[in-house]
């Protein structure tokens, strides 16, 4: 590993570009769940009934999910939590997470009927200029979520599409199959188990397949080894990298200041990941 891969990715960002600032206004919905279920490993499936977020999220945008009945008192801290798809028509979007800690174990006990306190869309998200000839994507676990919805943005455009999805373990891999769905004219799947997951062997094979045709942006999520290696193929083929950054949040909209993206050293604060993000551009490690 060298030393610019030990370098934590959220001191090295910096916001995109303003003129590539349109978010929706955020909106809140007691929205109904429609289904929630394992999904592989130690993943859940959420489906929720939020028309407003379904018609108006961007590609990267979050939800914030409150893990309260509206009968419960108590303070509850909501969970941020990617979109993974959604559908405008149905009224209906999507969500993939881990169950990690005490908030998230609380979700799984809700059930299809049921209604959830779900705010979005937050954030700011991925730019993809539409005379953009191929992106690359590159999502390792729970990450991958945040990448989805551009592959379901691109699905049918002129634009490429390579992704790559790693986990831990084939069951542990996100997103395969829905990249597929969208289009993507080559799915590249690693995981620690059949060590095809490292840096090495990954550079060497996106090297071999894209350096003939290089993607113009690279796009990633989950893993601060893999960014650096998209930065590092990002100079190699004179692209641009965008990382989405997670992180705790207490608010998601900027209010509390409790998801900086670095370690405070003056009077000017980091970028909050809520409010400058969770999109930025990756810039230089000097």
């Amino acid at each position: 590993m060298t030393t610019t891969e030990t370098r934590a990715v959220r001191d090295h960002v910096t916001p995109l570009p303003a003129g590539s600032d349109t978010r929706p206004a955020p909106t809140w919905h007691h929205a109904e769940i429609l289904e929630h279920r394992p999904e592989a490993d130690r993943y859940q499936y959420l489906r929720l009934h939020a028309p407003t977020i379904a018609r108006t999220a961007a590609a990267g945008q979050f939800v914030m999910l409150t893990a309260a009945r509206q009968d419960e008192r108590g303070p509850v801290l909501p969970r941020p939590m990617a979109i993974y798809r959604r559908d405008a028509e149905a009224g209906t979007i999507e969500v993939v997470y881990g169950v990690v800690g005490d908030g998230t174990r609380k979700l799984t006990t809700f059930g299809a009927g049921e209604t959830m306190l779900v705010v979005g869309p937050l954030g700011r998200g991925f730019h993809v200029p539409a005379d953009t000839g191929r992106v690359l994507l590159v999502g390792r676990g729970i990450g991958t979520c945040s990448l989805t919805t551009v592959a379901e943005d691109l699905a049918g455009s002129a634009t490429k599409l390579v992704a790559v999805a790693s986990g831990r373990t084939p069951e542990a891999v996100i997103g395969a199959g829905f990249y597929r769905e969208c289009g993507a004219e080559q799915v590249i799947t690693v995981t620690d188990a059949e060590a095809t997951s490292g840096v090495e062997h990954l550079r060497e094979l996106l090297t071999s397949t894209l350096d003939s045709e290089p993607p113009q942006r690279i796009l990633t999520c989950g893993s601060d080894r893999l960014a650096w290696l998209c930065h590092e193929l990002a100079e190699r083929w004179g692209a641009e990298v965008q990382v989405s950054l997670e992180a705790h949040m207490a608010c998601g909209l900027g209010y509390c200041h409790g998801c900086a993206t670095g370690t405070r050293s003056g009077p000017v604060e980091s970028p909050l990941i809520c409010k400058d993000g969770p999109v930025f551009r990756l810039a230089a490690t000097s």
